[in-house]
């Protein structure tokens, strides 16, 4: 073991472990992978421990690699603390708000309302950081480096388990399957639910949660032809789109695209939760508590259209969205 412990090492250790690869953590830390790579190895050294399983997918923690990461989540946690403290405390013209939700969250229930929101606070700017998969690179919102760590709010798909955070559940939205109307035309729809055999499938990524959309095609896909899969909804809805093949979407998204049809309902495909998440020492500041109001004003505006109410299988979607846009539009 060696003499002395670098702790500028850990920080190296932290990006790794989230990452799960020389060359992620590299970037995230801007410095090359040999000198993330010499870092890890000092630490390991210092510590007499190995951390890393090395393999061609990336780089697993073992056992002790483990250990030493939730052993710094309460020090990651305070150091992230202390640093949004000194931000609270600063002036609000000008502040900034970063948000995170995942891509058909961010793009079909936010944007639409952004114009509204930033009407009613001009000196307030919001960063609206994007996630294509369903869960994110985080499953806990206290892991460390994980990604709540830059991010004041967010929108999570699974309740976070662990971390000094505040959580509230502001919806569902439910999944369809879709089709383009020239792949119907020329292969037809599933007979049943769940029993896709015969038909071409844009599946999702192996990678993915198995939360109940994935669950529900991971099942219905068996026997099917899978021709692409993506971990991003907006991938694998162009790729519907071009006729390549049955494809799970977040209703909200499917139903407002005219060139789908629906052919699979949502009782059947399943839905994700909605999970509001703060960090409990800024839920009070007073830009943060505009922009959770933002988001749960939008959960409650889009709630019929991310539960895929209106729209009729079988028939070119848009139609229910549009209905749903003119009630909101009514209600505001």
């Amino acid at each position: 073991m060696s003499a002395g412990l670098n702790w500028d090492d850990l920080r190296f250790f932290l990006a790794v472990a989230e990452a799960g690869s020389l060359s992620a953590a590299s970037s995230v830390l801007k410095v090359n992978t040999t000198t993330v790579l010499r870092r890890v190895a000092s630490l390991e050294d210092s510590l007499g421990a190995r951390l890393f399983d090395r393999s061609r997918s990336g780089y697993r923690l073992t056992p002790r690699g483990e250990r030493l990461l939730a052993q710094l989540a309460p020090v990651d946690q305070r150091l992230s603390a202390l640093t949004r403290d000194f931000v609270a405390d600063e002036n609000e013209a000008d502040a900034v708000v970063r948000v995170m939700a995942g891509e058909a969250v961010a793009s079909a229930m936010l944007a639409p309302r952004l114009p509204g929101f930033r009407d009613e606070h001009p000196e307030l700017h919001l960063e609206i950081v994007a996630e294509p998969s369903l869960t994110g690179p985080a499953p806990s919102a206290g892991a460390p480096g994980g990604s709540m760590k830059d991010i004041d709010v967010a929108i999570r798909f699974a309740r976070p388990t662990q971390g000094n955070v505040i959580v509230r559940k502001i919806g569902d939205m439910a999944y369809g399957l879709y089709a383009s109307r020239a792949y119907t035309a020329v292969r037809g729809v599933p007979r049943e639910p769940g029993r896709l055999e015969g038909h071409q499938v844009i599946g999702f990524a192996v990678s993915e949660s198995p939360l109940g959309p994935v669950w529900w095609m991971s099942r219905a896909e068996q026997g099917a032809s899978v021709v692409i899969r993506s971990n991003a909804v907006g991938v694998r809805a162009e790729a519907a789109r071009q006729g390549l093949g049955l494809a799970a979407l977040p209703c909200i998204v499917g139903d407002r695209d005219p060139m789908l049809v629906r052919v699979g309902e949502p009782e059947d495909v399943g839905a994700l939760e909605l999970w509001l998440v703060t960090h409990n020492d800024t839920a009070h500041v007073g830009r943060v508590r505009d922009a959770m109001d933002f988001v749960v004003a939008c959960a409650k505006e889009a709630r019929s259209a991310l539960m895929g109410e209106g729209a009729v299988a079988g028939e070119p979607a848009g139609v229910g969205a549009n209905d749903d846009q003119a009630a909101v539009t009514a209600a505001e």
